[in-house]
């Protein structure tokens, strides 16, 4: 069994099982991408809720496993070669378990290719132009008197929308099978509700990718994940 004990992370959030991967996290759009993971591949786990707090996230435990005090992050006891491995950044650590695993990134390596070419389209639009669009919707930006910064970020949804509601015409999936990229891509769709922006962005007129995401909530492992870890530290 690997010795975790070392580990500085495991001074604030202990692990209780240490032969089983270690999730450090909280159920925002990032966070869940990884329990739905887990959930989804059926990887042995235990969850740890590090809160968006600074108290949490800027603690030295937890930089010692993130320095960019951004949840998710893990630790698996069985990496490679058998020693444990920390790894942060949701879209990393979800090509991780897909390969750990052998599960949701392809059967060969072209479709492997379209999986993790959609996962970078979460990465690098999706994920990050939804963030801003929240803040400038929902948090401290939406008081701004000058709503050019709101407006731009409304567009840019509105863009990345279409993009995936005319990707998803005729499909159930964005990459062909259920794969990782689809656990990277829909709770951003999901936040849309939450930043209360589903009208603001129009969401309903793109019927491909409404559907889509009610079809990626109705999976059990998806119900399951969306809870993990719980808001508050158990």
């Amino acid at each position: 069994m690997a010795d975790l004990s070392t580990l500085k992370i495991t001074d604030r959030w202990p692990a209780k099982d240490p032969s089983v991967l270690q999730l450090y996290s909280f159920p925002t759009p990032n966070g869940v991408k990884v329990s739905i993971a887990l959930e989804e591949m059926g990887i042995p786990y235990e969850a740890h809720t590090v809160t968006l707090s600074d108290a949490d996230v800027k603690s030295p435990e937890f930089l010692s496993l993130n320095p960019n005090n951004k949840i998710p992050a893990i630790v698996d006891p069985n990496g490679p070669g058998g020693a444990p491995l920390a790894l942060f950044e949701s879209g990393a650590i979800l090509i991780y378990l897909a390969e750990k695993s052998g599960k949701l990134i392809g059967a060969n390596p072209a479709e492997k290719a379209r999986i993790v070419q959609w996962v970078m389209f979460q990465m690098g639009g999706l994920g990050p132009m939804f963030g801003q669009l929240g803040f400038f919707y929902k948090f401290a930006g939406s008081q701004w008197e000058d709503k050019r910064p709101q407006q731009r970020y409304i567009d840019e949804a509105k863009r990345l929308l279409s993009v995936l509601d005319g990707e998803l015409d005729g499909k159930t999936w964005i990459a062909g099978e259920y794969s990782i990229a689809d656990i990277a891509i829909a709770p951003w769709l999901r936040a849309l509700d939450f930043y209360g922006a589903k009208e603001a962005v129009g969401f309903a007129d793109y019927k491909n990718a409404a559907a889509y995401l009610e079809r990626f909530l109705d999976r059990p492992a998806v119900e399951k994940g969306l809870q993990i870890p719980p808001r508050e530290p158990a």
